[in-house]
């Protein structure tokens, strides 16, 4: 058990990435506080996380909120050891065809709001702890129409060195994991039918080293890495969990012969 008698805080822990850790972090030892702004989703991955669980209603973007429930889960639990900041949105924001609002929606959610997550939680956080930003490849790939969303999760990567650096005095490790395109909600609205979304996995399997999506216990399981003494020397790190999609793209199945 990697994780016992740890205190853990998953932001948007229920559903896709962040449900997956839970269950994980939970079956390792660790009691979890998870938070989404779905209440109907939180009290059913509360219910299948069972006792060692609990779930607040608190979208990301809400700075009290998000305070308000880490307050609450530490009452509960203990101050945290683990934090990791998952919850986050994607956003179509093509050049030429993108207002003001919807670029701001997805910074505000993917990196402000990562920010004053952790900024809440060290304050209730022991020392020697971990905490784990998602990334994205996105960060890096220059994919057409995702100008906010590459731009957001490159600034989680820069935040996380920032943050390493001011934290390190406590012993606290900041790494991010950086997941490629795995089966998760994140995909419901480019893909909302099972025809689609099988479609969009044999295209992206394609262009993949690996030749698959990953699976969140993938991403889930690397999380734990970082979150585990096992990582107790890596700080300020950045894993990419996607298939060598960033690393070796010309390995993927769409360039061999």
């Amino acid at each position: 058990m990697r994780l016992k008698n740890k205190t853990a805080l998953i932001t948007g822990g229920n559903s896709g990435i962040g449900f997956a850790t839970a269950k994980l972090f939970v079956a390792e030892g660790a009691k979890v506080i998870i938070t989404g702004r779905n209440q109907a989703t939180l009290e059913a991955a509360a219910k299948e996380l069972g006792p060692n669980a609990l779930a607040v209603v608190a979208d990301a973007t809400d700075i009290a909120a998000t305070e308000a429930a880490i307050k609450k889960g530490v009452e509960k639990f203990g101050k945290l050891d683990i934090v990791f900041a998952n919850a986050g949105i994607p956003g179509s924001t093509p050049v030429g065809g993108t207002t003001l609002a919807a670029f701001e929606q997805v910074i505000r959610t993917n990196i402000t709001a990562v920010f004053f997550t952790v900024q809440a939680a060290v304050a209730r956080m022991n020392d020697n702890g971990a905490i784990i930003l998602n990334g994205s490849v996105i960060s890096v790939l220059g994919n057409p129409g995702y100008a906010a969303y590459a731009a957001s999760k490159a600034g989680v990567r820069a935040m996380a060195r920032v943050m390493a650096s001011e934290l390190s005095p406590r012993g606290i490790r900041v790494n991010v994991v950086a997941p490629g395109a795995a089966k998760t909600p994140i995909w419901n609205g480019a893909a909302p039918t099972a025809d689609a979304f099988a479609a969009l996995e044999t295209r992206i399997s394609k262009s993949t080293p690996l030749g698959r999506m990953a699976d969140a216990d993938h991403v889930a399981k690397t999380v734990l890495f970082l979150a585990s003494d096992d990582a107790s020397h890596v700080q300020s790190a950045e894993i990419f969990v996607d298939g060598g999609a960033t690393g070796s793209p010309a390995g993927a199945p769409i360039y061999r012969g």
